[in-house]
C-alpha cells in the first residue's frame, strides 16, 4: 500500500470516528433532554398512580445487573480481539447480545403490564414521559442488538484486523454509553420512585 492510500485510509477512519462522536453527543443531548421532561413531569399524574405506585426498583435493579454484566461481557470481547482471540471475542460478543435480549425483554414485559393495567402512555404526562425516556432507550438497545449481530458476522467473516478492531471500539463505545444511560434512568427513575 502506497504512502497516499495509507494516509487517505486513515483520513477516511478519523472522519468515521468524529462522525460518531458527534453522533454519540447528539444522543446525549437527547437523553439530557429526556431526562429533564421527566423530572419536570413526574409529578403531574393526572390524580393517577404515581411512579411510587408503578414502579418496582427491585425488578430494575436486576434489569441493571443484566445490562451491567452485557458491559463487562463486551468489555472482555473487545480485549479478546485486540488480543487476537478471536474466539473468545466472538463469544463475548454472543454473551453480551444475548444479555441486552434479556434485558429488553424485561423491559417490554414492564410495559405490558403497566399498559394492561390502564397505566399506559396516555394516562397521564409522568406516564408519558416514562414510557419515552425508558422507550427511548429500549429503541436504543434494540439498535445495538442489531449493529452487534452485524459485528458478530463481520468478525467471523474478516477475522481480527485492523477495521474489526476499530468498528468493534465504536460499538463498544455505544454499548457502554446505553450501559451509563440506563444507571442514570435507575437512580433517577426507579430508586427515585421508592424515595
Amino acid at each position: 500500500m502506497s504512502r497516499q492510500t495509507n494516509e487517505m485510509v486513515i483520513e477516511r477512519y478519523e472522519k468515521a470516528e468524529f462522525g460518531f462522536w458527534l453522533y454519540l453527543m447528539t444522543d446525549i443531548i437527547l437523553f439530557a433532554s429526556l431526562f429533564a421532561t421527566y423530572m419536570v413531569l413526574r409529578g403531574n399524574t393526572a390524580g393517577g398512580a404515581t411512579s411510587a405506585d408503578l414502579l418496582d426498583p427491585k425488578y430494575a435493579l436486576i434489569e441493571t445487573g443484566i445490562l451491567l454484566t452485557s458491559s463487562f461481557a463486551c468489555g472482555v470481547a473487545a480485549l479478546a480481539l485486540r488480543f487476537k482471540k478471536v474466539n473468545l471475542a466472538v463469544w463475548s460478543l454472543a454473551a453480551t447480545l444475548l444479555l441486552g435480549v434479556v434485558f429488553l425483554l424485561l423491559e417490554l414485559n414492564e410495559f405490558t403490564q403497566l399498559v394492561s393495567e390502564g397505566n399506559s402512555w396516555q394516562a397521564s404526562a409522568f406516564l408519558s414521559s416514562f414510557f419515552t425516556l425508558v422507550g427511548t432507550h429500549g429503541l436504543h438497545i434494540t439498535i445495538g442488538l442489531i449493529w452487534g449481530g452485524a459485528m458478530a458476522y463481520y468478525i467471523l467473516r474478516h477475522g481480527r484486523t485492523a477495521n474489526s478492531v476499530r468498528k468493534f471500539t465504536l460499538f463498544s463505545l455505544f454499548w457502554h454509553f446505553l450501559d451509563l444511560v440506563w444507571i442514570f434512568i435507575f437512580t433517577i427513575v426507579y430508586l427515585g420512585a421508592a424515595l
